[in-house]
């Protein structure tokens, strides 16, 4: 295996553990409307994932860095052709961080309001428009011979990645309500696994027709693999939902999360991009890559940096593990 296989496989990785934190991440932002019937609830939705919702962006950070320095080409045609949705996702990024801070500076009805809407819908949409992204770079997009993305924004509004969009959105969502389930008590703590319950049923039919879609296209045999282990773990998730089990519940709703993304992964291989125009021109882990050099230069730093970036995430999740309810929860001032 060379560098450039290797930093495809790390690049993998990276998204896979982004889209299994900020997953639910973005989940518990969105059932700040669907489960919290009230402000107190809706606090300690927020506060499930105080502490570590900035840490999660982490990895998105760091596989938009590694893809840039890996694979500079990559990097400049997808950013360049999927220009207006990934604004569209960093300002709903910016939006919510800067929500999750200032909802509570102020007592005003209004203004809380306001920012607990703004939770919402910069969860949303991100959540949508992250599928409908990897949907289309697994289908392919319009790239010509000279590695330039030449369609316009509405060659991305396709109905495969649509579904890719509604699949990530209710996938994030179930995988929120399961987080819910295990981080809260009391009337919450029910509600979050009927909830789960429906929303999983949901995913499952859209994942589904998803899945296969993308094996019949573009599948192979690693894939089909990929794709049998998400179905089996969302399954199981269900299933130790319906019986109360939220920790492996949450278990297994993020082996569906890594395993749906890592058959996206093995269908690219060995593309990173692949044209729709002409098989010729995809952009591949070859010519899309950075030199040898610079690539051993990365290794050597991702080597040293990544261990002790897990590390201290582990360590922030296992210091706030405890479950919170309405009760702990103080009066608004």
């Amino acid at each position: 295996m060379q560098l450039h296989d290797v930093w495809f496989v790390l690049i993998a990785v990276l998204w896979t553990g982004y889209f299994f934190l900020e997953g639910f991440d973005f989940g518990i932002g969105i059932l700040t409307k669907l489960l919290a019937r009230d402000r107190r609830e809706k606090r300690v939705l927020i506060n499930t994932i105080g502490p570590v919702w900035d840490g999660n962006e982490v990895w998105l950070l760091s596989a938009g860095g590694a893809t840039f320095a890996a694979f500079p080409e990559w990097y400049a045609t997808l950013f360049s052709g999927f220009y207006l949705p990934l604004l569209v996702i960093l300002i709903c990024l910016i939006v919510r961080g800067v929500a999750f801070e200032y909802r509570a500076k102020r007592a005003e009805e209004h203004w809380q309001r306001n920012w607990e809407h703004a939770i919402f819908w910069t969860s949303l949409i991100p959540a949508l428009l992250w599928g409908v992204a990897f949907g289309n770079i697994v289908r392919g997009v319009k790239i010509d011979a000279h590695k330039e993305y030449v369609g316009n924004f509405f060659d991305l509004l396709n109905p495969y990645a649509i579904l890719g969009g509604l699949v990530t959105l209710t996938l994030f969502t179930f995988h929120g309500a399961v987080f819910a389930a295990l981080k809260t008590l009391g009337d919450i703590r029910e509600r979050a696994r009927k909830l789960a319950t429906v929303v999983g049923l949901i995913t499952a039919v859209l994942a589904l027709g998803f899945l296969i879609w993308t094996q019949i296209d573009r599948g192979n045999g690693t894939s089909l693999v990929a794709m049998i282990v998400a179905v089996v773990a969302l399954v199981a998730a269900l299933g130790a939902n319906q019986i109360g089990r939220e920790g492996w519940a949450f278990a297994f709703s993020g082996i569906t999360v890594a395993a749906a993304v890592a058959m996206l992964f093995l269908t690219l291989f060995p593309n990173v991009m692949p044209s729709s125009l002409n098989e010729s021109w995809n952009l591949t882990v070859t010519n899309a890559s950075s030199s040898p050099y610079t690539l051993k230069i990365m290794t050597w730093c991702a080597g040293i940096a990544t261990p002790v970036v897990i590390l201290y995430q582990g360590w922030t999740y296992w210091v706030f593990r405890k479950r919170i309810g309405t009760q702990h929860i103080a009066d608004a001032h």
